[in-house]
């Protein structure tokens, strides 16, 4: 059975639900493979904040009693949910424990995710408010890298990313507002794109840090990321930001190929004072030998990045003190938590405004560096996953310092909202996973996609395990 299960969890979203829509498996049995794998691994990974296992398991029944038409692409297949998206029936935790009255419905993402089939399994593991690259809470622990228990995930998403990556759920929701799927994307060998802002709904929230934020899957494969951007992508009245309406289906535009793509690559960090670890640019260097191959144009380029520590600043704390304002028990938020709003509390809302105006004008920047290249191609993370416990003892000075080399590559495109994803590139040394990153053209996550999907065709990924959990 543990073998069957692996083999189950391990297919990824778009072949679970191919295997519940031809009767070969049912939701319930894909749920209980799922609850099993959990209660076997996550006691060492702390990839779950909570699984909603009798939840789960009422809701793949009910799946499986509806009606073959009408049913969804995601009927069926189990997925996880972040910690800061609403659950109905579940307390949003932000990572902390200064909420504790369940939401009345779900977040608009989740909502959508239901609505095309999807059982949602449980809510995963992030540091407070999300405002680390590490998986780290007071409340809720450590999450653990499959591929290295001693090694951090990543984060914020690193729950969501260690259960995709353990193979105890086939994708799960995440967030972005400095890398965050990006980043545990890369430590954990797994696809994340950070979309356009304004393409996946906030709501019931108007913004997810102001203009930082988005919602996005992690998942193994880039096909499994453009079926779940089909179900998630759209806005309400209620979200801040829209992105322009992506002009064909997600999936069906992986059935073009891209052409030949100008592609420009540089290991040069957005952040100064930052070195890349030599074996990251092994991997950017390696990536551009593949893309070549591809027929792709590739010349390294030296990106003028533009300063975005300020208008990311202003937003990160603005986002962070909106959320800690809504919170029921604002005196039980952590330590360093109170560190980050006593600091907030410095910059009024007039200057998180400025700070948006401010990324504008710098996403105008960069897009002029897209003039000469469609695609820019870098590093993920500068550093290789870091020894969990990185925020033990940390106040909110030493977290920053150490966060740094982290976000050195990911932070500016949440500033200037362009899309950017998280490219498995093979294992180093250390047996933990290595990644490159794809920028594209603002609105244009579809060139992204499609380069992503060459590049998983060429080398493939999907298809390596955690030696932890192959089994």
């Amino acid at each position: 059975m543990d073998r069957d299960d692996a083999e189950l969890m391990f297919q990824g979203v778009e072949r679970q639900a191919e295997l519940v829509r031809t009767g070969k498996v049912t939701s319930r049995a894909l749920v209980e493979a799922a609850l099993r794998r959990i209660d076997r691994f996550d006691p060492a990974l702390g990839a779950f904040r909570v699984v909603l296992a009798e939840q789960a398991r009422a809701e793949a029944d009910a799946r499986d009693a509806e009606a073959e038409q009408g049913r969804g692409p995601l009927h069926g297949v189990p997925i996880a949910v972040k910690d800061e998206l609403d659950v109905a029936g579940q307390v949003t935790t932000f990572g902390g424990v200064a909420n504790h009255t369940p939401v009345a419905a779900d977040s608009e993402a989740v909502r959508r995710l239901r609505a095309a089939g999807a059982v949602v399994i449980g809510k995963t593991t992030m540091p407070e408010f999300g405002q680390w690259p590490f998986t780290e809470s007071d409340a809720h622990g450590t999450a653990h890298n499959p591929w290295d228990t001693t090694r951090t995930p990543g984060g914020s998403s690193g729950g969501s990313a260690a259960a995709v990556a353990a193979g105890l759920v086939g994708a799960a929701l995440g967030g972005d507002g400095g890398g965050s799927i990006r980043i545990p994307a890369a430590c954990c060998g797994l696809f994340g794109l950070k979309p356009q802002r304004g393409r996946v709904s906030t709501a019931p929230n108007a913004h997810l840090w102001y203009a930082l934020g988005t919602v996005g899957p992690l998942t193994r494969s880039v096909r499994d990321a453009a079926l779940l951007y089909d179900v998630l992508a759209g806005t309400t009245a209620t979200d801040r930001w829209s992105a322009r309406p992506v002009t064909t289906g997600w999936l069906r535009a992986l059935e073009t190929p891209p052409g030949r793509l100008r592609i420009g690559y540089s290991a040069k960090p957005a952040v100064p004072g930052v070195r890349p670890h030599p074996e990251h640019v092994g991997a950017l260097r390696e990536t551009v030998r593949a893309l070549r191959e591809l027929g792709h144009d590739v010349r390294e380029v030296n990106p003028r990045y533009p300063d975005a520590t300020a208008p990311f600043a202003a937003q990160f704390c603005g986002g962070v003190r909106a959320e800690a304002a809504a919170v029921e028990r604002p005196d039980l938020l952590e330590p360093r938590t109170r560190s980050t709003l006593a600091l907030a509390r410095l910059v009024p809302e007039s200057a998180v405004e400025r700070g948006i105006r401010a990324g504008e004008r710098l996403a105008g920047r960069a897009d002029r560096m897209f003039t000469s290249m469609d695609l820019l191609l870098t590093p993920v993370v500068a550093a290789r996953p870091r020894p969990v416990g990185a925020l033990d003892g940390a106040g909110l000075l030493t977290a920053l310092a150490r966060s740094r080399p982290m976000v050195a590559y990911t932070a500016l495109w949440n500033v200037t909202g362009h899309p950017a994803a998280s490219v498995p590139a093979g294992l180093g040394t250390d047996g933990l996973p290595l990644a490159v990153q794809l920028v594209g053209r603002r609105d244009d996550e579809v060139s992204v996609l499609r380069v992503a999907a060459q590049l998983e065709e060429a080398r493939p990924w999907a298809a390596r395990r955690p030696p932890l959990t192959d089994s």
